[in-house]
């Protein structure tokens, strides 16, 4: 797709391909450029509608027999972890996380490498080259970081940044009513400490800390076990035909 957006987003529908979540299904998405100077805004309203970025593109699901994606958001500043959850961020605590320009690197693309050999092997990002990866990061028109997680270091409380190899990195928009985790990967051989719960607990601290009201986490697969993770962060909100519905 070559031809530029103009100011007003045009919308285009994609052809039916398999369902990467529900065997059987298959799956299409509408989409449009995230270009521009209106791009912030333009993601902003289209994140609250259920939209999701990837680089300059934000898509939702637009399937013709299937409603189980389902949008959801955390609930920033009325979240409480529950006991595991504060197990997690316990077992974590000699971890931090430091805020980045949207800028790829070589050692981030080692271990996404590492973690797509480990959990995705046979998902659609599985082929992904290094220029693969930095179009994925840097190829924004929107608020985004890059937030990488390695152990404290002596001086992290001066430098707010961590010291050591890198454990976990979290690709992030900025939204005006809140954080929206675009993709997030870890070392799997730190399995014990799980991971994608924390950098999740993480960020409902970010936002919280800048009294943004919500997390945004993508799309809830109803039957789908790899996505059942998501719904286990509440008090959150699933986006349904008549909006934002609170899930306790």
């Amino acid at each position: 797709m070559t031809q530029q957006p103009s100011q007003s987003p045009q919308f285009f529908l994609t052809a039916p391909s398999p369902c990467p979540y529900l065997e059987g299904q298959f799956e299409r998405k509408v989409f449009t450029h995230l270009v521009g100077d209106r791009a912030p805004e333009l993601n902003d309203l289209l994140t609250q509608g259920g939209f999701r970025r990837s680089q300059n593109i934000a898509y939702r699901p637009a399937c013709e027999t299937c409603r189980a994606c389902v949008s959801v958001r955390i609930l920033a500043q009325e979240f409480q972890p529950t006991r595991n959850m504060k197990r997690i961020l316990k077992r974590n605590s000699d971890m931090i996380g430091s805020a980045h320009e949207a800028e790829p690197s070589t050692e981030q693309y080692s271990l996404f490498r590492t973690y797509l050999d480990a959990r995705h092997r046979k998902g659609g990002m599985s082929d992904m080259t290094v220029l693969d990866y930095a179009m994925m990061v840097e190829d924004t028109h929107v608020d985004t970081q890059v937030i990488e997680y390695r152990r404290r270091g002596a001086d992290s409380f001066v430098t707010g940044r961590g010291e050591g190899e890198l454990i976990a990195v979290a690709l992030t928009d900025r939204m005006a009513d809140g954080l929206s985790m675009v993709y997030s990967f870890y070392d799997p051989a730190h399995e014990e400490r799980s991971l994608g719960t924390f950098m999740i607990l993480d960020h409902i601290r970010r936002a919280a800390a800048a009294g943004l009201p919500h997390v945004y986490l993508g799309y809830w697969v109803n039957g789908s076990r790899k996505m059942a993770y998501k719904v286990r962060f509440k008090p959150q909100e699933h986006l349904g035909p008549n909006g934002w519905s609170r899930v306790e």
